[in-house]
């Protein structure tokens, strides 16, 4: 059995406490990880304040950061295949998708890097002749960013990236779900070189870890990605040290499709969209909003192509689809199917928990066309696709926007003109049209409702992380007057 460390103040240890950590493809034990709790957190953040006042850090120029940044990009890049390994392990995801995405994580540390000294204030064209006026960007403080288990890598370098670029000091939380990817990750954020307290990463659990970092008095920021109920706490926490908050949250996707769309490539988006990674996805999908008058040859299609996914072992290059992560999320899955059902929804396919050990579902289409089904509302993260259909194009935008949700959305139609008109309508922070779950660093990313607020990529994520600073110079060389002579 494998033993993992957190990284505090430049140093690796045990933990206040440890705790097991299991392999969803087998449900067994495999590795024993750190549980931070109340004073390993304290520490944390501490050491983070020291270093963002004091020391090395400080001291660097915007250049030097940006370098720094790069040497772990590089790092990155050339142990992909170690922590890709990790991530599958600990997690589930098929070895295929995480050897890509961590390859590209590195990618995101590369645009940040070179953002760091481009990251400009401004001079004020002020209404005083005697006043030269500009502004400043300084690094906002300690940041506190806590990720979960799914594309943690991915979703731990949007908040590590910018916070750096921007001179900030972090404490980032892994999820206690998988995280051994981040705490091999904190090894190369060691072997880069960061001075000492800049970049802490801990695990442990909700009561003792998260919420201790987010109500800590040395945070000045929280970034972080969840569920909505989290976040809501999260905020609650944030009264306590006036901590600013960028949150991304859940999903449940609107994925339109237009009778004029190319229906073949619409349907290989769509397996994508919410089959890959098991569904475990906050992009995911998870909604198929189709024009009446093609349902039934694009469900058929659909249905050939999730009944010939490849379920198997994750470590199998072959696989197109692993288990999920947890046993109570395969669990609240099989609930929520069955409720749906009995509601009244048809099941196209799947429908059921994998065979053998490990917490595998297989891919499930469900028809929900004129029923009240749960699989509808409620976010499932899971390989679950709940089907609607509309007539008027009023229908798909109604039903597209009929949710809280609001991250992400995709329309498939070969009429120029009414991808544009989509585009206007859907409320979401992503349309992608005739594709999905494409990313880049270059590309803001976040949601709108109860997907959260701030986004993570491009340049707006690392201006979240810095305060504007305005100076005042006086120019003339007359005396400041007597303010109690009147003129």
């Amino acid at each position: 059995m494998q033993s993992f460390e957190q990284y505090v103040d430049g140093a690796f240890e045990a933990g206040s406490a440890r705790f097991d950590s299991i392999d969803p493809a087998t449900g067994k034990v495999w590795a024993s990880m750190p549980e931070a709790r109340e004073a390993d957190v304290d520490r944390a953040v501490k050491a983070a304040e020291q270093a963002l006042r004091t020391g090395a850090w400080p001291a660097l120029t915007a250049t030097a950061r940006g370098k720094l940044l790069y040497k772990l990009a590089d790092l990155v890049q050339a142990n992909a295949a170690k922590l890709a390994e990790l991530e599958t392990r600990d997690t589930g995801k098929i070895i295929r998708e995480t050897a890509s995405q961590i390859a590209y994580v590195a990618d995101y540390y590369r645009y940040y890097a070179g953002l760091a000294d481009k990251i400009e204030g401004a001079t004020l064209p002020i209404d005083k002749a005697d006043m030269e006026v500009w502004t400043r960007r300084e690094p906002i403080g300690v940041v506190a960013a806590i990720v979960p288990w799914n594309s943690q890598l991915f979703l731990a370098a949007v908040k590590i990236g910018p916070a750096l670029a921007a001179g900030c000091t972090i404490v980032v939380k892994a999820s206690e779900d998988g995280p051994a990817p981040l705490l091999e990750f904190a090894r190369l954020v060691h072997e880069a070189g960061f001075p000492k307290g800049v970049v802490n990463i801990l695990t442990g659990f909700g009561p003792r870890c998260g919420s201790a970092l987010t109500k800590h008095p040395g945070v000045a920021h929280i970034a972080f990605t969840g569920g909505p109920s989290t976040a809501a706490q999260v905020v609650r926490n944030s009264a306590e040290n006036l901590a600013s908050t960028s949150l991304e949250l859940g999903g449940k996707s609107p994925f339109v499709v237009f009778a004029d769309a190319d229906l073949e490539s619409a349907a290989n988006a769509q397996v994508a969209g919410i089959f890959a990674a098991a569904g475990q996805s906050c992009v995911a999908g998870s909604r198929l909003i189709v024009e009446a008058s093609v349902k039934e040859r694009f469900l058929s299609l659909l249905k050939a192509k999730a009944e010939a996914i490849r379920i198997g072992t994750p470590f199998d290059v072959a696989t197109e689809v692993g288990p999920l992560c947890t046993r109570r999320q395969r669990d609240h899955i099989e609930k929520v199917v069955a409720a749906s059902v009995d509601a009244g929804a048809t099941l196209v396919t799947g429908g059921r928990a994998g065979d053998g050990e490990g917490f595998y579902y297989l891919p499930t289409i469900l028809d929900c066309d004129g029923v009240k089904a749960a699989s509808v509302e409620t976010e499932l993260f899971g390989p679950v696709l709940s089907v609607l259909s509309f007539n008027t194009e009023d229908e798909a935008v109604a039903l597209a926007n009929a949710t809280p949700y609001g991250l992400a959305s995709g329309v498939f139609t070969r009429s120029l003109g009414r991808a544009h008109r989509m585009v206007r309508r859907i409320r979401a922070g992503i349309v992608w049209i005739n594709t999905y779950r494409a990313v880049s660093p270059i590309a803001p990313f976040g949601g709108y409702g109860q997907s959260g607020h701030g986004r993570e990529g491009g340049l707006a994520a690392a201006l979240d992380y810095t305060r504007t600073k305005t100076v005042w110079l006086r120019t003339a060389d007359e005396p400041f007057p007597d303010p109690f002579v009147m003129r």
